[in-house]
């Protein structure tokens, strides 16, 4: 050991009605020295009634449990002991939609696909992910998403004269990750029905999930919400996700192309090469917009479109779960404007006018 003295371990606390489930994820952790597993429970009562006593500083939970299932625990955990909470769940059935997601907008930070044939069949890579989530987690500061949820939804209207920004948008790009299932709903919620522009989403989420995201979107957006369809023509007023597995992007025409192949991508979607395909085929016409996320995905490609005129959003700290991809877009200067997420979806609605944001935030005054 160093002179220095050694972090502790992240502690972890397990939610599971199965005993078999709460072994198995143990033993995923059991290797990793920075996390700690200190302690079980197999429903959300029981593991209502241990937090304050245990103090764990993330929680992985079930969805569906007898008695206090994921959802009511999620609401409870929030509002008596704030901890940051990951939901390890199979992959999200049409019925399930709403239950898993309604989730993450109570309080849970991201979702961890069990296999599909259950923990029985745990695989490295399952571990690594979920071991990735807790430490991304275990940062995540729960309070501080209940009071900026409650002030994202006061969207500001637009005003009736506004300074012309000279710019005729085409299109709109936004990428999310962790915590990106709420700001991406906060933002489509309070876009105008009629928005004349089509808007496409790279969300990082668990491969099984995309559709269930889509699903839960839908009921809330004011505009469509649809997976992409490869060699389709986006459409005005409609948001556009990538299939599950898959990137979603602009091919030259400026249809959507769907594929694949990694491509040198750490991610699939990628909102790199998202939000690259839309400065070369739309340039100076292309809105970017990089929400709350870990990682630098959407920085690059933010970049080419700042480069090549476009208009570039990146969502502030103070508002994001994670301010990873926000505040590396921020810090390559390819963000010309920070702001609140209250404020995004007012100032898309002005850029797609022809107008100017109405006090924008200037980027280079947040960059750290």
């Amino acid at each position: 050991m160093s002179g220095a003295a050694r972090r502790r371990p992240i502690r972890v606390l397990l939610v599971d009605d199965s005993t078999l489930a709460l072994e198995i994820v143990r033993r995923m952790l059991e290797h990793e020295p920075a996390i700690s597993v200190c302690g079980t429970a197999h429903d959300g009562a029981e593991a209502l009634a241990l937090i304050p006593r245990l103090m764990p500083d993330v929680v992985c939970t079930d969805l569906y449990m007898p008695g206090m299932g994921g959802l009511e625990f999620t609401r409870e955990v929030m509002a008596l002991h704030p901890v940051p909470i990951l939901v390890l769940s199979i992959a999200v059935q049409r019925e399930h939609a709403d239950t898993i997601f309604e989730m993450l907008d109570a309080g849970a930070v991201d979702i961890v696909a069990k296999p599909r044939g259950g923990l029985c069949e745990p695989s490295a890579g399952l571990a690594g992910e979920l071991a990735s989530k807790i430490k991304v987690a275990a940062g995540v500061v729960a309070l501080r998403r209940r009071r900026h949820r409650a002030a994202a939804v006061a969207a500001e209207p637009l005003p009736l004269a506004a300074a012309r920004s000279g710019l005729r948008p085409r299109i709109v790009g936004i990428a999310a990750s962790t915590g990106g299932p709420q700001a991406i709903e906060t933002v489509l919620h309070h876009l105008p029905r009629d928005f004349p522009l089509p808007v496409l989403c790279i969300q990082h989420i668990a491969e099984g999930f995309m559709e269930g995201l889509v699903q839960w979107l839908a009921r809330s957006a004011s505009i469509s919400v649809c997976i992409g369809q490869d060699g389709r023509p986006p459409l005005p007023a409609t948001a556009y996700f990538a299939p599950d597995g898959m990137h979603l992007e602009l091919d030259a025409h400026g249809c959507l192309r769907c594929s694949p192949e990694l491509r040198g991508q750490q991610h699939r979607p990628s909102a790199d090469l998202a939000l690259a395909s839309l400065a070369r085929v739309h340039g100076r016409d292309a809105i970017g917009v990089v929400l709350t996320g870990m990682g630098r995905d959407g920085a690059a490609g933010l970049a080419e479109i700042a480069a090549a005129g476009g208009a570039t959003i990146a969502q502030d700290e103070e508002t994001s779960v994670v301010f990873g991809m926000p505040g590396a877009a921020i810090q390559n200067g390819a963000a010309r404007l920070v702001l609140p997420l209250g404020q995004i979806a007012p100032a898309l609605e002005r850029l797609a006018h022809g107008e100017s944001p109405a006090h924008p935030t200037v980027a280079k005054g947040h960059a750290r």
